[in-house]
């Protein structure tokens, strides 16, 4: 990585800790206007982790002696990706707390519109038990990239990516957010009145935005547990929306973008069964990935003018002949 890149990508690495800064002005802010508050106790862990992780990172950059810069990247990069969900996670607890109607009737109508029809896609895969046990699994990966998109990236110097990766991962967690408020939704197996039979499939994360997202809603619970804290947020997916931003951030190596393409592909595939999620919902999850994607870029660009002039008044050094 040449030295303007890595100039480059610091800038953007700092950057991305304005966008962290913004989201956690918005937590205490929504906190304060919805009257919740955290358990003290649930909280400690992922402080700690993080902690640890961006405390590590600023001793290598700053004190640390010949220090691997990727080492730097690689956990900086974990601990930002970390801590954007557990900002982000309660605000999705206190957008729904506005309490808005439920758009379940709407969303369904709109599958129609377009020819999809989810309990038939439920059937089918539920029906081939070998299918649905393919499925669980694949939902389920929406969390080793965390940590293995930063290792990819960083230990083969794509740093300013990473760098870009983590800005549009937040971006399009806060306008997944932001939507879900305006359009809130208990999804498909609440509309539909259906429970799978236990003993072949339970929608867990569902059930989980099933137990929590009434007692927003009317009031009743309005503490923040981190220890049981889930996403509830039915349109658009953020599960979709994961799957294309993980793709686009692997795909340039060489290595891991069939891979990435595979299992992307899969989690997509899976989300509407296991997320109890309309197809709309995948649809604009895709669509904001997309638009995060292009944001992300279109900032750094602007971010790292300044290094890219800085680098310009480097003088070159002259290599005589042999």
């Amino acid at each position: 990585m040449s030295q303007n890149e890595e100039l480059a990508a610091w800038r953007l690495f700092h950057c991305n800790w304005v966008m962290l800064v913004l989201m956690a002005v918005a937590f205490v802010a929504g906190m304060a206007l919805t009257g919740f508050s955290i358990a003290p106790a649930s909280a400690l862990k992922p402080v700690v982790i993080i902690s640890a992780y961006i405390g590590y990172t600023l001793y290598k950059k700053r004190y640390a002696q010949n220090g691997d810069p990727r080492v730097a990247f690689i956990l900086g990069s974990t601990g930002q990706l970390l801590l954007i969900p557990v900002l982000m996670t309660p605000l999705t607890y206190i957008a729904a707390a506005t309490d808005l109607p439920m758009q379940d009737a709407a969303l369904n109508a709109l599958d129609r519109a377009l020819g999809l029809d989810w309990m038939a896609y439920f059937n089918f895969v539920y029906d081939r038990h070998a299918l649905m046990f393919v499925t669980v699994l694949a939902y389920s990966m929406i969390g080793w990239p965390v940590f293995g998109v930063p290792i990819a990236l960083c230990w083969t110097g794509r740093n300013r990516r990473m760098q870009e990766f983590t800005l549009a991962f937040g971006i399009a967690l806060v306008a997944t957010t932001i939507i879900s408020t305006l359009v809130p939704a208990m999804g498909t197996y609440e509309l539909f009145n259906y429970t799978p039979d236990p003993k072949i499939f339970t929608p867990g994360a569902y059930l989980e935005q099933l137990r929590d997202l009434p007692l927003v809603r009317n009031g009743a619970l309005r503490t923040i547990d981190f220890d049981t804290l889930t996403g509830i947020v039915t349109f658009p997916s953020f599960h979709a929306a994961a799957a294309v931003l993980y793709l686009w951030a692997l795909w340039p190596v060489r290595w891991l973008g069939p891979i990435a393409l595979m299992l992307n592909i899969a989690m997509l595939l899976a989300t509407p069964i296991c997320g109890g999620h309309y197809f709309v919902d995948v649809i604009a999850g895709i669509a904001i990935a997309m638009a995060a994607i292009v944001s992300a870029r279109r900032i750094a660009e602007w971010l790292i003018q300044p290094a890219k002039s800085s680098a310009a008044f480097v003088p070159e050094v002259a290599i005589p002949a042999e």
